[in-house]
């Protein structure tokens, strides 16, 4: 059950908004369309001023509200919201929703008006924050999401499985988009697959939790491979609804070829240092790289921390390979790699691009060695 919202918005021309008699016209087009979709609609409320233009309150029975405002700049914003309980069907189906947007679009065309893409928020999640959506971008991405498939909170996190139409069963991580079904491009760049050779080779995952690269990495015949995931309850979710991207892989926690070890990485991660072991490779397959203005604050903390004791278990020609962030995230990226050049002993890189579809957008990806 939640609360249903979708906002249409359109442009009209400013010379066709400025008077009140002008406005009260959009008005009678507006409430004329309205009427064929709502047919008990109701005026509650409505309200004209020069300084603040048209604002009217309508309702259907009480249960479905509608706002309207029509701006004298030439602004039109028609906010329709009802509460949608369990098992019933959406006041406005997004086939209804689609009808009236179009109708309304054709009635305002000789106020040359332009319809604004409509936003609708409601019982399932559609908008996402890109790699970007902080204070200086506020960019946010719509899905098709058509179903919620899981959902669960873990001792660390929110853990979602949502259902897209195009890009299949998706990972949401604390409201944060992770991986889809239709995203095996994000897994064979981070891993560079046809570029290195993991066959024969020892490799430490860190994180990893939704059993993609180990499953990849299988694929490629490793000596070993140890990863450390601390939260079991995402390995759970991904083996039932995400197993298109990780197999089987994590039914076990421990076979010939791999070992899944639930807790904290870092603390393994000095064990493993203390035991003097060694990997070909490690993945550091966690935490996106925070927006930051400067490279402080916790999760800076722990990316330093990853860093160092990944060095400490790499081999002399070893690699430590992760992904970065959005290519349009410059300054986080650079943050990142000004710590990279702050490591002793000296690292170097390379970076590939891939554009992820769940993403929408470019990634970067870094392969790190000793210099």
């Amino acid at each position: 059950m939640a609360a249903q919202t979708i906002l249409f918005d359109f442009t009209l021309d400013a010379g066709k908004t400025a008077t009140s008699i002008q406005r009260q016209e959009v008005a009678r087009i507006v409430r004329n369309e309205l009427e064929h979709v709502f047919t008990q609609l109701e005026l509650a409320y409505s309200m004209e001023s020069m300084d603040n233009g048209y604002f009217s309150v309508l309702h259907e029975n009480k249960d479905t509200i509608i706002t309207c405002r029509i701006f004298q700049q030439g602004l039109l914003t028609i906010n329709v919201e009802y509460y949608l309980a369990a098992g019933k069907e959406p006041v406005l189906s997004l086939d209804k929703g689609k009808r009236l947007e179009n109708a309304l679009a054709k009635s305002l065309q000789a106020l040359s008006g332009q319809k604004i893409p409509t936003l609708k928020r409601g019982d399932v999640a559609r908008y996402y924050p890109s790699s970007v959506n902080f204070d200086a971008y506020e960019r946010i991405i719509e899905y098709d999401i058509d179903t919620l498939v899981y959902e669960a909170r873990s001792p660390f996190q929110k853990i979602q499985i949502l259902h897209s139409k195009t890009l299949g069963n998706m990972l949401i991580l604390d409201e944060l988009q992770n991986i889809a079904e239709s995203d095996l491009i994000y897994t064979e760049t981070l891993m560079g697959r046809g570029i290195e050779n993991y066959e024969g080779k020892e490799i430490c995952i860190l994180g990893g939790g939704d059993g993609a690269l180990l499953y990849e990495l299988l694929k490629e015949k490793p000596k070993h491979v140890v990863m450390l995931e601390i939260d079991e309850l995402v390995m759970q979710a991904c083996n039932k609804y995400l197993n298109s991207i990780c197999g089987d892989v994590l039914e076990k926690r421990k076979t010939d070829q791999y070992e899944i070890i639930v807790g904290d990485c870092v603390d393994y991660m000095k064990k493993f240092i203390a035991e003097g072991r060694k990997f070909d490779y490690v993945f550091g397959d966690l935490t996106d790289i925070p927006i930051s203005d400067a490279p402080i604050g916790e999760c800076w903390d722990f990316i330093r921390t990853i860093f160092e004791h990944s060095f400490q278990l790499l081999k002399p020609d070893g690699k430590y390979l992760t992904h970065g962030n959005g290519t349009s995230c410059l300054e986080s990226l650079q943050l990142f790699e000004e710590q990279l050049r702050l490591l002793k002993p000296k690292v170097k890189f390379t970076t590939t691009k891939a554009f992820v579809p769940s993403f929408m957008e470019e990634w970067l990806f870094y392969q790190v060695t000793f210099a």
